[in-house]
């Protein structure tokens, strides 16, 4: 149920559709792959797998994305900065995903700039892969935010006493939903000291402390 979760709740934020063209380039060992995958399987949208080698030579994915006509992408800040960098007019019109890394505001700025729609991911493993996102724009790509939860999701900035800190006091964020994973195989220690008990949840439930 966590994939299949986050699967259709980024279907409601792409509206991906049988005219989509998604470039998967993240190896299957890194758990964002399951986006690139299902999403495009779920929706009848073309699926475009980039080998290896093309993923490291940033002119290679450059003539990946023309050839295939590509109309979305998801990479880390730092493909994105390669791509920006020697080819931003083939980028430029994509439907831009970035997560797996901090998102500098110089490079949010400088995508968003080139046009295409632009969107800020964020999630550990343990919540099953992204958990919020913020669409940037002109405005707020100075300092990118995470965004807001995705469906079934809910996210807490708490004290060291699980209390929710006043808006603009810094405190330590905790995701809970239907995301959460069980735990850590066989480490019932670490277990119990990040999955807690989720005070705003129905009984039973756990939150993720990030």
């Amino acid at each position: 149920p966590h994939v299949v979760n986050l699967v259709r709740a980024m279907q409601r934020r792409l509206r991906l559709d049988t005219s989509d063209r998604l470039v998967a380039i993240t190896t299957i060992g890194f758990d964002i792959s399951n986006l690139e995958l299902y999403v495009p399987l779920l929706t009848g949208a073309r699926l475009v797998l980039a080998g290896q080698e093309t993923v490291k030579d940033p002119a290679a994915l450059a003539r990946l994305i023309t050839d295939s006509e590509a109309t979305v992408m998801q990479a880390t800040p730092t493909t994105w900065q390669m791509l920006a960098a020697g080819h931003p007019d083939v980028i430029g019109p994509l439907r831009k995903l970035v997560g797996g890394e901090a998102l500098p505001g110089t490079l949010a700025r400088r995508l968003t700039a080139l046009g295409g729609e632009l969107t800020n991911m964020y999630g550990p493993t343990e919540t099953t892969i992204w958990s919020t996102a913020a669409p940037l724009d002109a405005e707020n790509s100075v300092a990118p935010p995470i965004g807001v939860p995705f469906d079934n999701t809910r996210v807490y900035v708490l004290d060291a006493a699980l209390k929710p800190v006043p808006s603009g006091v810094a405190g330590e964020l905790y995701i809970a939903g239907e995301g959460v994973a069980r735990g850590y195989h066989r480490r019932p220690g670490l277990t119990s000291e990040r999955f807690v008990a989720d005070p705003f949840g129905t009984p039973g439930t756990r939150m993720y402390r990030t």
